[in-house]
């Protein structure tokens, strides 16, 4: 039996298996919940998602592809599962976007309007619209754990982060307003600030060629965070153990945010 034996529920955002969205279906899964997934659109894209899958063992899992900024393509997603699903006790979202272009050091206040607006959209309105449409389904399980994955440049400067960083603080603030609505469908909603980890996301950022050997060289515990650190918390987070917790941002970074310089 593990901690999360008898729940299931959708994973957004597993692109190989670096993503951290891999690494946190692997834990739910090696813990005993049941995971669906969505995927880009696209046969390649599907076929690498599903490659992935086949890694953690998961290989014949219930898959959609969604594009996120289709509202449409998100409604179809979620009626899909709930064809095939009685209950959502989970929804891990772990997607982002912002054009790399523009995540370069000393180009944040050259960002267009569109780049702006696409990496909030992408970035964070998801988890809202995603929210919108899980609501009924994870209301009628009897609640469940909304969790969003997020990153320290949400809080504080990181060269390079730039417009991704406003959309990470976007993000956080949109778990915030869910948590304090959705509490009373017994539907929690918290953010995990994961540490750098070296993934198809974070390689777009420039700057990022050292940060692995800076973080280590700054973080409290010495070491960079991995990806089944933050698949941990996700376990924690996804069940009865975070049964009061909701609307928090849950740092798993080795300690490097509590350092000032």
């Amino acid at each position: 039996m593990g901690l999360l034996t008898g729940k299931t529920g959708l994973i957004v955002g597993v692109a190989n298996e670096r993503s951290y969205a891999w690494h946190i279906a692997k834990a739910l899964t090696d813990n005993g919940a049941r995971c669906a997934f969505t995927c880009l659109p696209g046969e390649k894209n599907e076929r690498r998602t599903r490659r992935s899958l086949e890694e953690m063992g998961q290989g014949s899992a219930w898959m959609t592809a969604m594009d996120a900024g289709s509202d449409a393509d998100i409604e179809a997603a979620i009626a899909g599962y709930s064809e095939k699903f009685d209950a959502m006790h989970f929804l891990v979202h772990s997607i982002a976007f912002a054009d790399r272009q523009w995540l370069q050091p000393g180009k944040f206040a050259e960002t267009p309007r569109a780049a702006f607006l696409q990496a909030v959209d992408i970035s964070a309105y998801t988890l809202l619209a995603l929210a919108q449409r899980v609501r009924p389904i994870m209301a009628r399980s009897g609640g469940g754990a909304i969790m969003a994955m997020s990153y320290y440049g949400a809080e504080k400067v990181v060269p390079g982060y730039n417009v991704m960083g406003v959309a990470k603080a976007a993000l956080e603030c949109t778990a915030r307003y869910l948590a304090a609505e959705l509490g009373a469908d017994g539907i929690r909603v918290n953010s995990i600030s994961g540490g750098y980890l070296r993934t198809l996301a974070s390689s777009a950022v420039g700057g990022t060629d050292t940060m692995a050997e800076r973080t280590a060289d700054r973080a409290p515990m010495r070491r960079n965070v991995e990806g089944s650190d933050v698949g941990g918390a996700a376990v924690y987070l996804a069940s009865d153990l975070s049964a009061a917790v909701t609307g928090e941002t849950l740092y798993v970074d080795c300690g490097v945010n509590l350092i000032g310089t």
